[in-house]
């Protein structure tokens, strides 16, 4: 694509987008960076896979429509001593529930907050959340050269790394019915229970597709067949992501914690960022997402319980060493359950 097409490309997509919400316009803009799809390229006789250059031009737009009284600074701001802060998640851990709360109580900081990941030289005032991985090419989140950078700027002391977690099985049933409902209806979900509507739904449906599920668990190719870009992680790629953003992140925030006492985790965040939290007015409601539902699903669906079981040795043992040993488990069910 010329500079001159993408400028003008640019504008007619200004134009269009100044008439929709918020909402509409992320979703357009979420369907758009899927169809511009990173792609694959020879070095040194290996391929490497690069991001879509456009996907620049999405996000500027996102800057200039939905984000105006946000995006007018010609030199990126730094207030006092801020650094640079980075809130990353994989794709389905609660990561834009962080999003949520940041802008809801950050005061002054939340006019600085993007949900897009680039990189500076220096510290800054701003704050960006978004999905990406350390190690692998992933579907619909940034590439490791992306990952690299800031944790460069991280070991530089230009930057900070909030990572989002949840347990991996939660995050595997989301993906794969949010990616399922991408590719066959070429439409957005925000929650499983936007497709089923009840738990006996979700394992009913989950029971009749388990191959597909399967299929994407394992990573295989096929279950994104005609769809340009790489495949999404597969389960076990996933727990090594978690498991090396926890060793590399300033900050590691389990979304379960979050159910247990939201007001502490949200604290635990502020207090890295240095952001002043008028404590009175502060609004942190928990997660929507119930923790460890895949266990009611485990319970119910033979399948997943066989898949649950077969996982190679080493995937079990990074889930045990990401937190999420029987014992932790039971025990922050215990903790949730005193909480309600």
């Amino acid at each position: 694509m010329s500079e001159g097409n993408e400028k003008a490309i640019f504008h007619r997509i200004i134009n269009s987008t100044r008439k929709m919400s918020h909402r509409q316009y992320k979703k357009v803009r979420a369907t758009l960076s899927n169809h511009l799809a990173d792609y694959p390229v020879e070095r040194n006789g290996e391929k490497t896979w690069v991001e879509h250059p456009a996907k620049r031009t999405i996000h500027a737009i996102y800057d200039v429509v939905s984000e105006p009284l946000r995006s007018g600074h010609l030199v990126v701001p730094r207030i006092g001593n801020d650094r640079t802060a980075y809130v990353i998640g994989l794709y389905g851990v609660g990561r834009f529930y962080i999003h949520e709360l940041m802008l809801e109580n950050f005061g002054g900081r939340a006019k600085y907050i993007r949900e897009w990941i680039r990189f500076h030289p220096r510290p800054t005032s701003m704050i960006y959340t978004g999905h990406a991985t350390m190690k692998y090419a992933s579907r619909g989140q940034r590439l490791p050269a992306v990952t690299r950078r800031i944790l460069e700027a991280v070991r530089s002391r230009f930057a900070d790394l909030i990572f989002v977690y949840r347990h991996p099985f939660d995050s595997l049933l989301t993906n794969w019915l949010w990616w399922r409902t991408y590719i066959r209806e070429k439409r957005i979900i925000n929650t499983i229970w936007d497709v089923y509507k009840t738990l006996d739904d979700l394992c009913v449906g989950l029971e009749q597709d388990f191959e597909g599920f399967r299929a994407f668990a394992e990573g295989d190719p096929d279950f994104f067949a005609g769809a340009p870009g790489p495949p999404f992680l597969s389960l076990s790629e996933f727990v090594e992501e978690t498991d090396l953003y926890i060793q590399s992140a300033t900050l590691a925030l389990r979304l379960e914690d979050f159910a247990v006492d939201p007001r502490k985790e949200f604290l635990r965040l502020a207090e890295v960022l240095s952001v002043p939290i008028d404590l009175s007015a502060l609004r942190v409601p928990p997660p929507r997402a119930k923790p460890f539902g895949y266990l009611a699903v485990q319970e119910r669906v033979a399948p997943f319980r066989e898949f649950i079981g077969g996982l190679d040795l080493q995937t079990k043992k990074r889930i045990e060493k990401i937190g999420y040993d029987r014992e932790s488990v039971r025990s922050i069910c215990g903790q949730r359950a005193a909480y309600s």
